[in-house]
């Protein structure tokens, strides 16, 4: 059987896409959005259906959170986009979908044949 479709979420860039208050508590704020991902594990994305494996890099103030059921948490030691370049090199052999609206990472991430999609893909 085929691995799922890696979804690697950026969630500085996804967090940082709604202004409510989220530079207060960044690892609170990377914790809601943990918990919003995991029905996308099983439910799936929009041209995507589940399962999913789903992994959110988190940087900063945003280190410090755990994993839970359908979402894997990775604290980047340094640059977010760095790691979620890695990620994505590190996973070359099967299907990926980066979730982040910069356009940088996006450029860096196609280059590595992943498919991108922006924030409203996970947070409407």
């Amino acid at each position: 059987m085929d691995a799922p479709l890696l979804v690697i979420v950026d969630a500085a860039n996804v967090v940082g896409s709604v202004p409510d208050g989220w530079w207060r508590d960044r690892r609170g704020a990377a914790e809601r959005l943990r918990d919003l991902l995991v029905p996308y594990a099983t439910d799936g994305l929009p041209r995507h259906p589940g399962p999913l494996e789903l992994v959110l890099v988190v940087e900063g103030g945003a280190r410090g959170i755990a994993s839970v059921p359908g979402v894997r948490v990775d604290e980047a030691p340094g640059s977010g986009d760095d790691r979620i370049v890695e990620v994505t090199a590190e996973a070359a052999d099967r299907p990926r979908l980066v979730v982040t609206a910069d356009r940088e990472l996006r450029r860096r991430v196609t280059e590595l044949g992943a498919e991108v999609t922006g924030p409203r893909t996970v947070r409407p």
